[in-house]
C-alpha cells in the first residue's frame, strides 16, 4: 500500500492543486480581490501567486523526499516509477497553474 501512496502522490498532489487554485480564482473573482491593490499587484494576483509558488514548493520537497532512504522504497522499479511521476507533477505544476497565476484575469 505505501508502494501504491508513493507512486499516485505526486500526481494527487497535482491534481489537488490544480483544484484549489482554479477555486481561488473562481473565489477571488467572486469575491473582488481584483479591486483590492496592494503593493506591486493585486491581492486577486498575490493570492494566486503565492498559492503556485507554495505548490511548486511542495512538489519539490515531495520529490526530494522519495530520493532519500527514509521515504524512498527499496524496489528499484517503484522508486523509478515514483521519481519520475514526481518529476511530471512537478513539471505539470509548474505548465498548467502558470496562466491562471500569472496571466488570468475575471471577466
Amino acid at each position: 500500500m505505501k508502494e501504491l501512496l508513493r507512486v499516485l502522490l505526486p500526481l494527487l498532489v497535482w491534481l489537488a492543486s490544480f483544484s484549489a487554485i482554479y477555486g481561488l480564482h473562481g473565489l477571488g473573482c467572486a469575491l473582488g480581490w481584483t479591486e483590492v491593490a496592494l503593493p506591486v499587484m493585486s491581492l486577486f494576483r498575490w493570492v494566486l501567486f503565492l498559492a503556485w509558488t507554495a505548490t511548486i514548493f511542495f512538489q519539490l520537497l515531495l520529490l526530494l523526499a522519495l530520493r532519500t532512504q527514509r521515504f524512498g522504497t527499496t524496489s528499484s522499479f517503484i522508486r523509478r516509477l515514483s521519481i519520475t511521476n514526481s518529476w511530471t507533477a512537478l513539471i505539470a505544476t509548474f505548465w498548467t497553474l502558470y496562466p491562471i497565476a500569472v496571466s488570468s484575469t475575471c471577466g
